[in-house]
Parts: structure tokens; sequence; C-alpha cells
């Protein structure tokens, strides 16, 4: 049976961050950019392995008031994302959708239904909100870093593969090591 807010003659023709409230928890990641609805189906076991242990090292390197959060709301101009991971600046209000002002860093873990999406849309959205850094996970644990290299462009800062480690400055220091994202 259909729920009466999934009826398509009901589905607004451009979608803004009340209209996600009415769609279930059910473990898809409802997100919304410029008026259009994007439906991601849940993350499989090995992506969600590789973020939990991307949180743990990001939690365990973070400067007091840091957090680090998993699937939480980032709005932004045009555009209402739920990114993998959230680094929050000290100060940032908990909240079910935060403002890019408050984000140090977005993590977005592959999957083969948004890779496509993380590299263009997302990025251009977080890197047009003034997000300083950008990280992509592939499913390898391999990480290509991203930052700010001018008002709304993010340029490519390392590409870090298995067998290697590197040390980001950004959000804060933290040695990105591939092989200990996929234990």
């Amino acid at each position: 049976m259909t729920h009466p807010a999934f009826a398509v003659d009901l589905w607004p023709d451009f979608w803004t961050e009340g209209d996600l409230a009415v769609l279930p928890d059910d473990g898809h990641r409802y997100e919304i950019i410029d008026g259009s609805l994007v439906v991601t189906p849940p993350p499989h076991g090995r992506h969600q392995n590789i973020a939990t242990n991307l949180m743990v090292l990001l939690h365990t390197a973070a400067p007091p008031g840091w957090r680090i959060l998993q699937a939480v709301g980032v709005r932004l101009p045009g555009a209402n994302f739920i990114p993998d991971l959230v680094a929050l600046r000290p100060g940032a209000v908990l909240d079910v959708w935060h403002e890019a002002s408050d984000v140090g860093l977005v993590v977005e873990v592959a999957s083969g239904s948004t890779q496509d999406f993380d590299r263009g849309s997302k990025a251009i959205k977080y890197a047009k909100a003034g997000i300083p850094a950008y990280w992509r996970v592939a499913l390898d644990g391999s990480v290509t870093v991203e930052a700010l290299v001018a008002p709304g462009q993010y340029g490519i800062v390392a590409e870090v593969k298995p067998g290697q480690a590197w040390e980001a400055a950004v959000p804060f220091p933290v040695v990105l090591d591939p092989d200990a994202l996929i234990v």
C-alpha cells in the first residue's frame, strides 16, 4: 500500500526543507538540490564500516570543541545535503540541519548510486557554500582530499591510496591511512 505522502500527484514541484518532514524514516537518504528531491538507498555494510572507522579517527584527532557526526543535515544555498560525516566547528549548536558556516569538513564515502553526484553537484555546492574541506573516500579506503583554493572552488590537495599515509591540515591535523579505514 502506498503512503499518501508518496502519491505522485501530491509531490511538490519544488521541494523545500519543510517537505522533507513528511517523508518516512526508512533508512533512505532524502536530499534536495535546486528544488529537486534526491533519494538514495541505505548504505551497505562496507560503506558503513569505512564511515565508522573514519569517524573514530577524526574524533580522536579533533581539537576540543569539534564534533564529528554521521549523517546529519547541512543547509546550503539551493540544497539540503546529508553527508556521511561532518566535522562541526566549536560552538556549533547540535540540530537536525546545520549551516554551512558551522561545518569545517564534509566526507562522502563512495556508493555506486551516489559517486557521480558526490564528485559533481555536491562538491560544487559545498565549495560555493565555503566549506573548507571535502573528502571523498572510495571503497578501497583511498581518500581524495579537496580544499578551497579560491572562493567557491575546490582543488585536489591529495589523493591518498592504500599503502600510503598523509597528514591533512584542514580542518585540523589528522593522519589519513586508507588501510586503517577498511579493517
